[in-house]
């Protein structure tokens, strides 16, 4: 303790040598400290591996990541963490703002500590730093806003990993720095954990860093380059290997060998790319290589010379692998090496060392390349490394197909032109196999952005349509509002949470909708489509995307534009219908595969239709057919042995067996023969002909004489190519009949049991894979798993967070580092209500500003509606224009089944339910801890009181009021700028629009500052997960190899080619071969395929005969019915089962004529169907075809989903391979041109008839159709038959007599329910009769609902039942007049409800305790709180009115804020503005917020309110030059510009650096360029040319400024920053004129800060250097400020008391002292805080000198203090450092007073109680401690020193002697109470009893001879040092035994 009268600031001496032990059971820890059981006391260093270190854990721990550091915290929380010498941690701590990083309110709960540094009230970005403890030890947030949350409860636990809770408390809270309560903590539960390859059990530890040898280096040379890379990209010593300086010739020979094998691994490009990246950032590449390469000019051994070429081939091999992997930022790196390369190699050509063509050239193609490259940087467009490598030659409109992106192009969908394509050859060869190529790959990817295209430039076009919302599109499917939430980690990568606007779709029945499937291409953009997103659906769930919820995978072009969008960005998602995977992997495979690698090139090039049999086979090969004669349905012993093991030579058809044997047909032997001997063979045939069971068949033969076409050395599986999962199970299935083993399926999930086995999942796990494994693949599997962890972790927070601003309003506390002190204190000090403030519960300031508050709620309607809406407009929850419309039926397609077929099974990322549901509690818990309002369970979120006796409790309707307009705020997307805040005061005083638009820029902020926290965690995260899918191809790589069969769909075959290309397959089968499009097939075929079986459609439709016989002769020679469908009952409700409704009514042309619609078709099918429905069919039974699109949707609009659900609508060509019973079919074609489309194309029609089972209606124009050759035959045949008409007759199942003609829909109206137009007339169980007309349906009529009167009697008043017949009566609701008992008074009330459950409506009358009168209805219990004012005296003495409930709470203590302004002058000389209460009562003034002003130097005004000495400015830089911009604040010194000076023309050019003094002159040469208006420039050569026109905009240039504007030769020149153009001669002598200030030239006509310009860079450069050299004088001497910092780190690690105290001011001091940026300004300001908090420290450390009942209210003294020493400042002012100087000395007294009275009971003598009283009244009161106060004290002090001595017991000496004569007792009799007061025990002095204390009746004495420990020794009263009775003294007493002994 500092002695009285001591000055504030001085430190006692010897301070820091008084010692305390440091206790591990407070909870804090030093920071830094190794938090585990260290026994060898070291720890790694930051980032550092934990293996280098040497700890291990304990049992029952366990080690936890996050922010690179690694913690070891205990298994359970009730283990105490314990230190062990550990030495210090460094950690990373970023930049800190010295007016924002003063530390807030701390708080210990739960054994961990967390304190929240302020962060950046700037509106810009926020770099930080930060630690964290775990395990119970102090958790400290320094700069990370999302885990700033705050903990109301003081008790709560959090059980989401970690526990978070931000510092600064709202003014009533209580600090509680050393108390708390364990927090649960556990493991985070969010990874997605991968199995070990194969279930193999490898540890999970990060492995050993094993240093990478000569030997080890060699010995990869002799392995697989995929080996290689994936061994050196797994490996932790790559780094270390390549970070060396300095490296031997030899082994640098080597490394480059070994990297150029490793880049040569086409399977394994993300492990290539992980590589690269590590060679790019090291030394290898920025030293080593540049010296060997140097160096080789001097080599003299010519041995050594010559074998240069082939390492400097490795080298440029190399650097040819970086620029192409990493173009924008490999070209810097490789500079110095691209330099020294050409110099060597013409020295080494002299020396005659022959440097090949070959090594000249891609030399040469690596410095043209670095050129372009260049080149691009100077434009600007090179800015990432996803830049794509284009050939620079691409102006032609056939550019080749290899350089073609694959997404769409700015161009393509902007201008509305074709794309160039070539035709596709149907008959005939095409020209070569790269012309083959380049058309399959323009068409497939025209194929899928077509619609894109279309429907985007359509989209354009309707920007400006009012209706756009409801306006639909053919091409595409549109998502308003769509935000990118959040990021997620997936197993494949990142992924991110999308949310759009629902309202639009709030129809749309996901379960079955074709919307965002799997695999669907998105393409987002937020400024019409000039900049694009692509993303294609990672995730689909169905209960997600009813709420606007989808997971998105972005393409890698759009991770740069990514890294900047924050979840407020709202964006217009627009998605095409194609199935883009598919697409990708099959146009990348296009784009991949080498022309000669091609087989059958002769056939699908060339056309020879000459085909040879497989190369494998020749005359004499033999095959086995016995086992394709087996029938295995029967007993093989039937057939002789001789037949199962007969050969037979395949080329020779004379010894095949006979089709007899074999069991085909001729047809079937024919397709046979042909797959068995020729190396392509396609089958088709009509359906029902045995395709598949000729496949089979083929497989079989194949399998069973595999030695014939496998190879010995490596084996080769069949590959069987399957469109869907349902064709693939079957064909499997039937090889697994014959082949049991052998076989591996690759598709979507499999709905076969049998197969489910041989899914690459399954296969993984067997052992045998798990032995056969490679051990590099085991090892890389490790590392990158571990590496994902380690970033999921990191990135969950974030993203939690990030996802949770969505959810609601963010509590002020959490958004108070984005908002700017000012700003802060107007939002904290605005509120003028003591509802709000004298609650028993916290509420958030932030909610009453933004309107949304219980204030606002409980104003009367008028006001509530005025103080939403100054304006007047009354805003609605929904401003989409659309409304509401009918339900309409969605076109479905299955959606799961089509998601089947797209995921592959082995990619299925679905998370269990537990852990969705766990992650969803997780986010929950933290919404309600993050924001002050929730969205949605807003009950439970809001940060409102909760108590059912609040007078102002908000009711249901008020709730969903705030929630309505909340959610309506939150969507809009206009936010308030920063230079608009900047101007901003009294936030009080804007209006509400203003008030949302400043919260949604505080919001941006703080979605922007996380967004950056997570971004390289995203990064990381992504790069391995890339790795580990090329992993896990590996492993399926060696699955794969050992297969007999290969079963895949096209979708898994186009993903999985590059593995196909390893394995090798030699006969390939495609079934289903008529809906695999060429391409897909050309990219699974291999340079090592012989044998192409194709085979078509194995469908099999079964229809019955009258339907087959439109398709038997006219489409297909023969059909054979088969004799089931020979039973088909008849369609019900009509007469034919296949009928055609002929018509001549128009169609309509729809999107510009590219589709067609017909109404009058589209309503007659309508109509049928309805009434098939009633027939009882179900709505699955019912399929409705048409032929074009346009009718689809016309279709869609007449029916309704509650009538229709469940019906199919399909266009035909979709689907083809499907079937129904009844089809209706529409064929839209109507026109007096008689054009037909595509109706005539034969297979179309085929596709068309053949798809009912038992009923066919078709509509159209047949008489026009009639005029195609085919339909004229159709037609033919239903006439003969009777089956074509202009009426369709209806047949009444009821009166089967009954017929019905229908020719229109109108005629439909004859049979409305189905039946005919009779009653029903049924009578039903009520008695009432069935009031509609005859039905078919519903006989029983049990679920018939009787509409008319129920008309029952209800009660004995008579009162009849009002509901409809089939409804329950329930009570009686009629409103009777009813006297209430309790009051006496009349009410209306319901007859049912008995008048004693009646709540009286009438005011009620009586009076309250207080005397007022209640104000709650009669019937209401009356309130609790009082809200009548009264005025009452403040301790302060001011009088304010408050409401009268509120005296009853200062009656308990309960604190009132005194609002009375304080007025005091300052010593600034300004008048206060703060309150008494702000102002604590005048002892600490609010600062001054007068605003400065004052220019700075940098040009920017001053932001610092009333400062005597302006700090360093701390807006955003606003210097740049071509190259880059600052991006520090503007009062930090700038990093000089090192790139090559731009300023260059054809006469002059600069060769300093950008930021040097130019060394060329002005140049004054017009300018040749043309203007786009076609005018002549009228700037100068080299300069940017002005954007005026001296023809175009003459009166505007030749106004007159300088004077020479009207001169004939002016020439002008426009100022880049502010745009203004001027004369040339007059600005260059304006701008040459030396001013003599220190500042920037500014713009002459607006005074813009001139910074960019190239003509007078000179002037501007000297002038920056000039304001940096200002800066720097500012910031103060760099050594000066380095020896303060050694001087403050000293003192601040010396000072015990601080450190156990205090331990997070402890911190905060550490870390900013660390801090990068100190200027002399921040170390004064560091110092000032040091020695306040050191004496707040040792008073803090007194307290143990005082009574116990004493210490409440000095800790609350103590407490506001330390949250006046806590605010945020740049400095202390005069006024800040008189004020708390005076309250620490007024504290010092009072614990020095306190100190002295401790243990005074009730025999103080009156007179020395006066004066005790006197000083007390002074030094507790609450005005400002003066010179005159601190008088009267010290006299006061004097005159207790001389009453009471030092011994602290309120006896003089003499007093003491003769009382402990008296007792007589020896030394440790003597005892006091847990409040100071003296006993003695007697006897042995060992307590035997317990007893209460006479003067305050605490526990005194103990039992068993131990004290209560709540009791202690008074060694005051007799100088003892231990008890009599104690363990101590037994010891003594033994030693002294033992001493007489000896």
């Amino acid at each position: 303790m500092e002695r009285a009268g001591q000055e504030p600031g001085s430190r006692q001496p010897g301070a820091a040598g008084r010692g305390h032990a440091d206790h591990c059971d407070t909870g804090f820890i030093r920071r830094g400290r190794n938090r585990t059981n260290n026994v060898s006391g070291q720890v790694a260093q930051f980032g550092e591996s934990p293996q280098a270190s040497n700890y291990s854990l304990l049992p029952g721990q366990r080690e936890e990541r996050f922010g690179g550091c690694v913690w070891r915290g205990p298994q359970s929380g009730k283990n105490k963490p314990r230190n062990q010498g550990g030495q210090a941690n460094s950690g990373a701590t970023g930049h800190w703002n010295e007016q924002e990083n003063e530390g807030r309110r701390m708080r210990h709960l739960g054994g961990q500590t967390h304190e929240r540094a302020r962060g950046s009230w700037n509106y810009q970005d926020n770099e930080s730093g930060g630690r964290r403890y775990q395990g119970g030890q102090a958790h400290e947030k320094t700069r990370r806003p999302w885990n700033e949350q705050e903990n109301e409860g003081r008790g709560r636990r959090y059980q989401c990993g970690q526990s978070w809770e931000g510092a600064r408390e709202l003014r009533n809270g209580q600090e509680n720095e050393g108390r708390g309560r364990r927090m649960q903590s556990r493991e985070n539960p969010h990874y997605h954990q991968n199995p070990a390859p194969g279930g193999a059990q490898l540890s999970e530890q990060p492995q050993q860093v094993k240093r990478i040898g000569y030997k080890f280096l060699e010995s990869l040379l002799q392995k697989d380059p995929s080996e290689v890379v994936i061994t050196l990209a797994s490996s932790l010593g790559l780094k270390e290997l390549l970070s060396q300086a300095a490296m031997k010739p030899n082994f640098l020979q080597l490394v480059c060998q070994v990297l150029r094998k490793a880049c040569s691994s086409r399977m394994d490009r993300q492990s290539v790319q992980q590589l690269l990246g590590v060679v790019k950032e090291s030394n290898f590449l920025r030293i080593c290589l540049p010296q060997y390469v140097s160096d080789m000019v001097t080599e003299v051994v010519p041995s050594v010379r010559h074998q240069y070429p082939v390492h400097i081939s490795n080298i440029i091999s190399l650097l040819q692998d970086l620029i192409s992997v990493f173009p924008a930022s490999s070209v810097q790196k490789i500079s110095v090496l691209l330099t020294v390369l050409p110099a060597s190699i013409s020295a080494l050509r002299a020396a005659g060392v022959d440097i090949t063509e070959e090594t000249e050239k891609n030399l040469n193609k690596v410095q043209m390349l670095v050129q372009h490259l260049q080149e691009k940087k100077r434009e600007g467009t090179l800015r990432a490394d996803n830049y794509t490598l284009m050939q620079l030659q691409t102006d032609s409109p056939d550019e080749s197909y290899r350089t073609m992106t694959i997404y769409p192009t700015y161009n393509e969908l902007h201008r509305d032109e074709k794309p160039f394509l070539r035709p596709n050859i149907v008959s005939g060869r095409y020209e070569s196999t790269s012309i083959y190529l380049d058309t399959h790959f323009r068409l497939l990817r025209e194929d899928f952005i077509r619609p894109l295209r279309e429907g985007i430039w359509e989209l354009l076009q309707s920007f400006e349509e009012k209706g756009l919302r409801k306006k639909k599109f053919d091409d595409i499917r549109i998502y308003f509002d769509t935000r990118i939430i959040a990021p997620l980690c997936s197993p494949t990568g990142i992924v991110y949470k999308v949310q759009f606007d629902i309202k639009p779709l709030k129809f749309v029945r996901w379960q079955n909708s074709k919307r965002l499937l799997y695999g669907s291409l998105v393409c987002m953009s937020k400024d019409h489509f000039e900049t694009c997103l692509f993303a294609t659906v990672s995730n689909r769930d169905n209960a997600d995307l009813a709420c606007g919820i989808v997971q998105l995978c972005f393409n890698s072009q759009s991770h740069a534009l990514l890294a900047q969008v924050q979840p407020s960005d709202s964006f217009l998602m627009v998605e095409t219908t194609a199935y883009f995977e598919a697409y990708q992997h099959v146009l990348e495979g296009i784009q991949e595969i080498q022309e000669e690698d091609i087989p059958f090139q002769k056939y699908i090039v060339e056309c020879d239709t000459q085909v040879k049999q497989p190369a494998y086979l020749t005359m004499d090969t033999a095959y086995n057919f016995a086992p394709l004669m087996e029938d295995p349905l029967l007993d093989k012993d039937i057939y002789p042995d001789g037949l199962r093991t007969q050969s037979v030579h395949v080329l020779d058809p004379k010894q095949w067996p006979s089709m007899e044997t074999l069991r085909l047909d001729e047809s079937q032997m024919e397709a046979l023969r042909l797959a068995l001997t020729k190396e392509l063979a396609i089958i088709q045939g009509p359906p029902g002909t045995g395709k598949t069971y000729v496949g089979l068949k083929i497989v079989q033969a194949l399998l069973t004489n595999k030695h014939v076409w496998q190879s010995t050395v490596q084996k080769s599986p069949i590959l069987i190519v399957c469109y869907t999962n349902h064709a693939l199970d079957q064909f499997l299935e039937g090889i697994y009949s014959f082949q049991n083993h052998g076989i591996v399926r690759v598709g979507g999930r499999s709905s076969s049991e049998v197969l489910k086995q041989f899914t690459l999942r399954e296969l993984r796990k067997k052992s045998q894979f798990r032995l056969n494994l490679p051990m590099h693949l085991r090892r890389a599997y490790v590392n990158i798993t571990n590496e994902m962890k380690q970033a999921e972790q990191e990135l969950y927070e974030g993203a939690k967070h990030l996802e949770c601003t969505t959810y609601g309003v963010l509590h002020e506390r959490h958004l108070e580092a984005c908002i700017a002190p000012q700003h802060w204190d107007s939002l904290m000090n605005g509120l003028d209500d003591e509802e709000f403030y004298y609650s028993a519960s916290k509420h958030s300031v932030i909610l009453e500003w933004l309107g949304l508050g219980v204030t606002v709620f409980t104003q009367n309607p008028a006001q509530n509606i005025r103080a939403e809406n100054p304006g007047g407009h009354q805003e609605t929850e929904e401003e989409w224009e659309g409304g509401v419309e009918e339900e309409l039926l969605e076109i479905p397609e299955e959606a799961d089944l089509i998601q089947a077929d797209r995921v592959i099974e082995d990619e299925e990322a679905a998370k269990p339910q537990g852990r969705k549901e766990e992650e969803l509690r997780a986010v929950n818990e933290l919404a309600s801890v993050l924001l002050a309002i929730k969205l949605e369970g807003q009950e439970e979120a809001t940060a409102q009181p909760q108590q059912k006796t609040t007078q102002w409790e908000v009711t249901a309707a008020q709730r969903k009021k705030m929630k309505q307009k909340m959610k309506v705020e939150l969507r809009k997307l206009s936010a308030m700028t920063e230079l608009e805040a900047r101007d901003i005061r009294d936030l009080w005083q804007l209006d509400l629009s203003s008030r949302w638009r400043l919260y949604r820029l505080w919001l941006q902020t703080y979605q922007g500052l996380i967004r950056r926290r997570i971004l390289q965690h995203e990064q990381q995260y992504q790069a391995a997960a890339e790795r580990l899918t090329e992993l896990r191809l590996q492993e399926d790589l060696c699955i794969l190899k050992e297969a007999q069969v290969v079963g895949m769909t096209t979708t898994g075959a186009a993903k999985y080619r590059q593995i196909l290309q390893k394995v090798e397959p030699q006969i390939i089968i495609v079934e289903e071969a008529a809906e695999v499009l060429e391409a897909h097939t050309i990219t699974t075929l291999g340079k090592a395929s012989q044998h192409l079986i194709l085979i078509g459609d194995h469908q099999q439709h079964r229809m019955r005969p009258e339907i087959a016989q439109l398709l038997s002769p006219h489409i297909y020679q023969e059909l054979e019915n088969h004799p089931s469908v020979l039973t088909y009952e008849n369609i019900k409700g009509v007469l034919a089962n296949l009928f055609f409704v002929e018509h001549d009514f128009p169609e309509q042309e729809i999107q510009e004529g590219k589709s067609h619609q017909n109404p009058h078709e589209a309503q007659f099918v309508v109509e049928l169907c309805k009434y098939l429905l009633c027939q009882d069919y179900l709505p699955s039974q019912i399929t409705i075809l048409t032929t074009y699109t346009g009718q689809l949707f016309c279709l869609r609009k007449l029916m309704p989903a509650k009538t229709f659900a469940g019906v199919k609508v399909h266009v035909v060509d979709k689907y083809q391979g499907e079937e129904n019973d009844i089809i209706l079919l529409s064929l839209v074609r109507s026109n007096k041109e008689e054009r037909t489309g595509f109706l005539q194309i034969p297979n179309r029609i085929c596709v068309a008839l053949s798809r009912a089972r038992k009923g066919l209606y078709c509509i159209g124009n047949m008489r026009m159709l009639g005029k195609v050759p085919l339909w004229s035959k159709i037609i033919h045949t239903l006439r003969e038959k009777g089956h074509i008409g202009h009426s369709l007759a209806l047949s009444c199942q009821n009166h089967p007599a009954t017929r019905t003609l229908v020719s229109t829909a109108a005629d439909f109206s004859k049979v409305p329910e189905g039946g005919c137009s009779r009653p029903c007339e049924f009578r039903l169980s009520c008695g009432h009769v069935c009031m509609r007309a005859c039905h078919p349906y519903d006989a029983q009529h049990t679920e018939y609902q009787c509409l008319k009167p129920c008309q029952k009697v209800l009660c004995a008043d008579g009162h009849r039942c009002p509901r409809s017949c089939y409804e329950p009566c329930g009570p009686c609701m009629v409103m009777v007049e009813k006297t209430i008992s309790k009051c006496g008074h009349l009410q209306m009330v319901p007859c049912s409800v008995p008048e004693s459950e009646v709540i009286c409506q009438e005011p009620c009358q009586k009076m309250l305790n207080c005397g007022h009168t209640c104000n709650q209805f009669c019937g209401q219990e009356c309130t609790k709180r009082c809200p009548e004012l009264v005025t009452v005296t403040l301790k302060c003495g001011h009088n304010q009115k408050v409401k009268c409930w509120i005296t009853e709470e200062m009656k308990h203590e309960k604190p009132v804020e005194c609002k009375t302004k304080c007025s005091a002058t300052l010593q600034c000389g300004h008048v206060c503005s703060g309150s008494c209460h702000t102002c604590f009562e005048r002892r600490f003034h609010k600062p001054c917020k007068s605003p400065c002003k004052r220019f700075l130097v940098c040009s920017h005004k001053c932001q610092q309110p009333c400062t005597t000495e302006c700090p360093p400015c701390q807006l955003e830089c606003e210097n740049h030059c071509i190259h880059s911009r600052c991006k520090k604040k503007c009062g930090e010194s700038c990093f000089p510009c090192a790139e090559p000076c731009e300023w260059r023309c054809q006469h002059y050019q600069c060769t300093n650096l950008c930021s040097e003094p130019c060394n060329r002159p002005r140049c004054n040469t017009p300018c040749a360029e043309l203007l786009p208006c076609g005018h002549p420039c009228v700037g100068l050569c080299g300069e940017p040319c002005p954007k005026k026109c001296l023809v175009c905009d003459h009166e505007e240039l030749t106004q007159i400024f300088f004077g020479f504007e009207e001169d004939p030769n002016a020439r002008f020149v426009q100022l880049e920053d502010c745009g203004h153009i001027f004369e040339s001669q007059g600005l260059d002598h304006y701008m040459d004129e030396d001013d003599d200030v220190i500042k920037l030239k500014v713009c002459p006509m607006c005074q813009t800060p001139i910074r960019k310009n190239l003509r007078y860079g000179t002037i501007v450069k000297r002038r920056l250097d000039e304001i940096e050299k200002v800066k720097e004088k500012i910031q103060g001497p760099a050594q000066q400020v380095e020896s303060s910092r050694q001087r403050l780190q000293a003192a601040l690690s010396g000072n015990a008391v601080l450190q156990r105290n205090l331990p997070l001011k402890y911190l905060m001091l550490e870390d900013k002292l660390r801090a990068s940026d100190l200027s002399t300004r921040s170390i004064g300001l560091i110092e000032n805080q040091l020695k306040f908090y050191e004496r707040v420290a040792d008073l803090t450390h007194s307290m143990n000198k005082i009574d116990a009942n004493e210490r409440k209210g000095l800790r609350k003294k103590l407490d506001e203090v330390q949250e006046w020493l806590d605010k945020p400042r740049l400095s202390f002012t005069g006024q800040e450092l008189s004020d708390l100087q005076a309250e620490v000395q007024r504290l010092t007294y009072l614990v020095s007073l306190l100190a002295r009275c401790k243990g005074l009971g009730w025999t103080t003598p009156s007179a020395l109680a006066a004066v005790i009283a006197s000083a007390r009244e002074i030094l507790e009161g609450t005005k400002r401690f003066t010179e005159e106060d601190e008088a009267a004290v010290k006299a006061a002090l004097e005159k207790l020193r001389a009453a009471l001595p030092p011994s602290g017991l309120g006896l003089s000496e003499a007093e003491r002697v003769q009382i402990v004569s008296a007792i007589g007792c020896s030394p440790g009799h003597w005892f006091k109470c847990q409040n100071g007061h003296i006993y003695v025990i007697g006897e042995c002095g060992g307590a035997m009893e317990r007893s209460t204390c006479p003067e305050c009746h605490a526990v005194i004495g103990g039992t068993n001879h131990t004290l209560d420990s709540s009791n202690s020794l008074a060694s005051e009263m007799d100088g003892a040092t231990h008890a009599a009775w104690s363990e101590t003294a037994n010891n003594l007493l033994n030693f002294e035994d033992l001493r007489r002994l000896f």
